[in-house]
């Protein structure tokens, strides 16, 4: 993870629909805030959502089960589909912005672009390339990380400085094929949380947010937002 940082992003969604805008996506889907995990919570939330953002601290309790769950993986295997659209992550705090990049690759079925969009570029460009390059790939462009440093220096809080370390982390859940994905750059590869539908999908990575809650019951500091429909 050394070489490039990045100011870390928000997790303010009109901070992240400006982002995307800037980078040519048409706003018929907006990021909007989930305020709690219980059905009646979820139900306020406008449907249909094809994407949900977690943001989480990095704690040993995490980074231990993290660990845990890469071995079982690699021991068990896991069938992940072709068509998921996944990136490591080889710049500092550039998490958020991986996260809205997984949200909106494997979404593009639903969602519209502009013209000359760098976003829609970018993506049509390293669609075919390894996570590790797409990683090597994102280093390289200069319009998403102009626009991601104009958009860390947006939201309400001061965006803290390039050395600071941060130990909070985007993650993305998305639908491919009727899978639920965690997609996490710092992650060798998709974890696949079983089956989901367009109508289920979010109570699905509600269910996976609450037990990231779970292993750190004494953290506060979660924060999820969802991709839905305008």
């Amino acid at each position: 993870m050394e070489g490039q940082r990045w100011l870390p992003l928000e997790a303010n969604p009109e901070v992240m629909n400006q982002f995307l805008r800037q980078l040519g996506l048409v706003p018929t889907w907006q990021f909007g805030d989930v305020y709690g995990l219980e059905a009646e919570v979820l139900s306020l939330v406008p449907r249909p959502v094809c994407a949900v953002l977690l943001l989480f601290p990095i704690t040993e309790k995490y980074e231990t089960f993290r660990q845990e769950e890469e071995a079982k993986i690699k021991a068990q295997g896991q069938e992940v589909s072709s068509n998921v659209y996944f990136m490591k992550q080889t710049i500092g705090n550039a998490c958020g912005t991986i996260g809205l990049i997984h949200a909106v690759a494997n979404n593009q079925r639903h969602l519209e672009f502009e013209p000359n969009s760098p976003l829609k570029t970018f993506l049509l460009q390293s669609a075919k390339i390894s996570p590790e390059e797409k990683a090597a790939f994102l280093e390289k462009d200069e319009s998403i990380r102009v626009t991601h440093e104009s958009s860390a220096q947006e939201g309400q809080t001061e965006a803290p400085s390039l050395d600071e370390k941060v130990d909070l982390h985007f993650i993305a859940f998305v639908n491919v094929e009727g899978h639920l994905y965690e997609l996490d750059g710092r992650k060798p590869f998709p974890i696949v949380h079983g089956k989901t539908t367009e109508d289920t999908f979010l109570e699905d990575s509600a269910e996976v947010c609450k037990k990231f809650m779970a292993r750190d019951p004494q953290e506060l500091r979660f924060t999820v937002v969802a991709l839905s429909k305008a």
